[in-house]
């Protein structure tokens, strides 16, 4: 199983030393989010302050910007990292990209695909000189000259993959990208019977090999050394749940779990604002429907118990802006836990 770390991103003189950290430490890999923060810088920094570590965007939000836009940054990126790069794309939900982003809305799961292969062939223009002419519902790409041609990368293609939720947008994560990324709203039972289920659909259609495609994610971690710190962590988690689980574009997980009724009512109660109350609704059986609990020296048979069988990679991460900081044996310990993962299907 690979394990990753988070960057700071609202420090960026802290990177380098985070990251080489990181790198030291054993990790796979980083990972940056858009929530207060662009996720594209940090992951700059880190390019060119290690040599081995993945770097990725988990997630960034796709219908804000242009498919030219984000091909551009991540060429540069994979330039930078010599190949390292692995893009991750999110279409956020409607309120947010039309009120937050002011982008209008369309139904995310079509649109995300095409987003996916306009960005592809932007890239095959500018590496194998292709000629652009990309024409689709969403996007239209047609128009490339020698002056705005970058050069090649001397790199394989860049990963897609894709943050899904639904059964919609994980099918067309196994049809058409390099791997998934699962919300930490995520239970091992919705796992089972919903996500695995569904991209399989998108692989056979496709013909993509299980191997190739990486499943990141799934669930929450909450650890620490000692159970003080486990249960500040566990805190964490139980608002991030109440705080998804709110949102009714996440209620399908809660009602395979008969939680449904628990959506509507935080859902009432997050239009009062009742944000600081919500967590209360939140008990310790639900928590660890979500989260991998334990101190550093039960992780990871927790971990294995949590994800085995069914994720590649995990990540730590203490919340916004911190990071769950594990000691080289229980990295190396998760590392060994089996994966069916062995590397993207990215070649030219």
């Amino acid at each position: 199983m690979r394990l990753v770390t988070t960057l700071p991103q609202d420090d960026l003189a802290q990177v380098p030393a985070v990251a080489r950290g990181a790198e030291a430490a054993g990790y796979d890999g980083v990972v940056t989010s858009e929530n207060r923060n662009d996720p594209f810088l940090a992951l700059g920094v880190a390019a060119v302050n290690t040599t081995r570590l993945t770097l990725c965007t988990g997630i960034a939000i796709a219908f804000a910007r242009s498919p030219m836009v984000v091909a551009s940054m991540s060429w540069d990126l994979q330039t930078a990292s010599r190949g390292r790069f692995v893009l991750g794309l999110g279409s956020q939900v409607r309120a947010h990209n039309e009120n937050r982003f002011s982008v209008p809305w369309s139904p995310p799961a079509p649109r995300l695909r095409e987003y996916v292969e306009a960005l592809r062939a932007i890239w095959r223009c500018w590496e194998k000189g292709e000629k652009l002419d990309h024409r689709g519902p969403h996007y239209k790409f047609t128009l490339m000259t020698p002056n705005f041609t970058p050069t090649s990368t001397h790199q394989p293609m860049v990963p897609v993959t894709i943050a899904a939720v639904g059964p919609g947008m994980l099918r067309v994560a196994g049809e058409v990208c390099d791997g998934v990324r699962l919300h930490g709203f995520c239970t091992r039972k919705y796992m089972e019977d919903v996500v695995l289920r569904e991209l399989r659909a998108g692989m056979m259609k496709s013909g993509r090999s299980r191997e190739r495609f990486e499943i990141s994610g799934g669930g929450f971690v909450a650890t620490g050394a000692d159970e003080a710190a486990v249960a500040a962590m566990v805190e964490w988690v139980r608002y991030r749940v109440a705080f998804y689980a709110s949102t009714p574009a996440y209620w399908p997980v809660l009602e395979v779990h008969g939680l449904g009724e628990l959506g509507r009512k935080l859902n009432v109660m997050s239009k009062a604002g009742q944000w600081d109350t919500m967590a209360r609704e939140i008990s310790d059986d639900v928590v660890r429907l979500f989260a991998a609990v334990g101190t550093h020296e039960d992780l990871a048979r927790e971990i294995e118990r949590r994800f085995g069988g069914i994720s590649d990679t995990v990540g730590l991460s203490g919340g916004y802006g911190t990071r769950q900081d594990a000691p080289p044996d229980l990295v190396q310990d998760i590392r060994r836990i089996p994966s069916a993962f062995t590397g993207y299907a990215t070649e030219w």
